[in-house]
């Protein structure tokens, strides 16, 4: 088996280590015998998305998610096509408000998105920045996903949006309702940075399931791998959250 993986601006929206994500998602992937080629796809550079199993997009500065804006915009009808095939996308902080209805700034400007996901974004008086553990319905255990968030704005999930996680620790998507992230057929959006696979090897495997179930047309189950340093690295985070773990 093999897999292609899409790292949308690489150079632009990396943020925290978010090219860890790839990383890691390579990395798992290898140790299962599963071929990996990652693409890098920057400004202008045209992509065979009908070759691309898995989609990664982090975060990035104000100046930089402004470079990226317009072109993202341009490739919004064949990467929303691909999505609805059922092809996992894993979108942080800046990715995931571009996958929004639209960002509101703070001087008043609404900057649109593809509208893939039924959030809106805005900006806030203050950041929220620290670590986040949240649980989430994506997994029986552990239900815990863990992660650093360092954003200024404000998401707030519409009425057919589903969120990622309940947060436990940290503010999530506004600080408010208590969630974190957002979900949709195998699109993932989220504020956690950290990078947030490499503590979350189950989040990874499940991300590598979902891409292997589309291309290969059935349910692939992952062999079991060894996780321990990584979850060790979980636990902190939790332990640091001071609830039990489940």
């Amino acid at each position: 088996m093999d897999l292609t993986i899409a790292h949308l601006y690489p150079r632009h929206m990396n943020l925290y280590g978010d090219r860890g994500n790839v990383l890691a998602l390579r990395y798992r992937a290898l140790g299962r015998g599963i071929a990996v080629r990652v693409i890098d796809v920057d400004l202008d550079d045209p992509v065979d998305w009908d070759a691309v199993d898995l989609v990664f997009m982090g975060g990035g500065e104000d100046s930089h998610q402004a470079r990226i804006y317009e072109d993202f915009l341009r490739r919004a009808e064949p990467l929303m096509a691909i999505l609805d095939k059922g092809v996992p996308m894993l979108a942080i902080c800046g990715a995931y408000q571009l996958l929004g209805h639209h960002y509101q700034t703070a001087d008043g400007q609404r900057l649109q998105g593809l509208g893939y996901l039924d959030v809106t974004t805005e900006a806030g008086s203050t950041r929220a920045i620290g670590d986040v553990v949240c649980e989430t319905p994506l997994f029986d255990y552990p239900k815990t996903l863990v992660g650093f968030e360092n954003h200024g704005g404000r998401t707030f999930l519409g009425p057919s949006s589903q969120a990622l996680g309940t947060v436990r620790l940290g503010k999530g998507n506004n600080g408010e309702d208590g969630t974190e992230g957002a979900w949709k057929n195998h699109t993932i959006g989220t504020y956690l940075h950290g990078s947030l696979l490499p503590k979350n090897p189950h989040l990874t495997d499940l991300l590598l399931e979902w891409a292997l179930d589309c291309k290969y047309d059935g349910e692939v189950v992952l062999e079991p791998m060894e996780s321990t340093r990584e979850m060790a690295a979980h636990e902190v985070i939790v332990a640091r959250s001071k609830i039990k773990h489940v």
